[in-house]
């Protein structure tokens, strides 16, 4: 009886940290996104085979909430030779990036610091980055929660950062963000980028944290 309790309890906590997640794409529409200006979307990304499809130029789309502190999940998937990105918390077009990139067909690829799933221009990976060959999705996830940041890439915790930290403090002063006063902080809208590549978005989900 007593494992009978336990495995409940187990279940039901489950599905309580099920429940706080988020869908941010049904899948079939774009509702829930917008562009720069908070205007509906109406070019540039489409809605195909369950993907959020950049296959045009329209500029950059945001969700329509703002978010904080969160765990983020997403799915992509870049051309050959392809440029994109996930920005959070942003300010305008300013936010941290989650890079998505073919890193053996384009040239921010030979940079750890512009390469696939760093924290663009700031934080490079660590070395248990293993990206998939273009033409298949990745699984990546973002996780902000106060001054601790995370990306993750295919399971793997690939680069952390804290923007309080003096190895923060050093890095954005020597990137093009050093006067960019609350940059990494604060809440923002979510942004897909539009660098002028096809890209795939699939699978997005948040869970807001405390």
């Amino acid at each position: 009886m007593r494992l009978l309790i336990i495995l409940l309890l187990m279940v039901g906590l489950q599905a309580a940290e099920e429940a706080k997640w988020q869908s941010l794409f049904d899948g079939k529409t774009l509702t829930g996104w917008e562009t720069a200006k908070k205007t509906p979307v109406a070019k540039g990304w489409i809605v195909e085979d369950g993907c959020i499809f950049r296959n045009a130029k329209g500029g950059s789309i945001f969700t329509v909430s703002e978010y904080e502190n969160f765990e983020l999940e997403f799915e992509w998937k870049i051309s050959a030779n392809g440029n994109s990105g996930v920005k959070y918390r942003t300010n305008g077009q300013l936010g941290p990036e989650y890079q998505v990139l073919d890193d053996d067909g384009h040239k921010n690829g030979k940079n750890p610091l512009t390469s696939a799933a760093a924290l663009y221009a700031m934080v490079s990976c660590n070395d248990q980055k293993a990206l998939k060959p273009v033409g298949e999705f990745n699984t990546g996830r973002i996780v902000a929660h106060g001054t601790k940041l995370e990306h993750w890439l295919n399971g793997k915790k690939v680069m952390e950062t804290d923007t309080s930290s003096a190895e923060w403090a050093k890095a954005k002063a020597s990137s093009k963000y050093r006067d960019k006063e609350g940059y990494g902080t604060g809440s923002g809208r979510l942004m897909l980028q539009d660098h002028g590549n096809l890209a795939w978005y699939r699978n997005l989900r948040i869970r807001p944290l405390d």
